[in-house]
């Protein structure tokens, strides 16, 4: 945030909202090995790229992004288990005005991806619709 502050251009990406390769769940024993730190669905779908003490400096706030390492991760399944849906509820973030997003119906779109998830072969995490 300080950089938009002082005039620079920038992308969020904290990692309160915006690294998949922390757990999906707190049942870590349930879940593929991760570099820790629990980021569930709902808590990235609530990030809020512009905050209101960057709204004078919105203009600088260039986008949003999602970052995964994939040290502990061995396969091409377990990158797309650690980014879907996760990547779907940033993506929802970036494109939606804060005011017009809505959990609810985002959990509706959100059922919507799993049969094209699955018809394309992307090995997510399995929520709740």
């Amino acid at each position: 945030m300080g950089a938009a502050a002082a005039g620079h251009d920038g992308v969020m990406s904290p990692n309160t909202h915006c690294y998949f390769d922390y757990y999906q769940s707190e049942d870590t024993a349930a879940e593929p090995p991760a570099i820790g730190g629990h980021l569930p669905l709902e808590q990235v779908y609530s990030f809020e790229p512009v905050p209101p003490a960057l709204a004078d400096h919105a203009a600088r706030v260039l986008g949003v992004q999602g970052n995964i390492w994939t040290e502990y991760m061995a396969t091409e399944s377990q990158v797309e288990y650690m980014a879907f849906p996760r990547a779907l509820a940033l993506a929802e973030v970036a494109w939606t005005p804060a005011e017009l997003r809505s959990p609810a119906h985002f959990r509706a779109r959100l059922a919507a991806h799993r049969p094209l998830l699955d018809r394309i072969g992307v090995g997510y995490r399995s929520w709740q619709d």
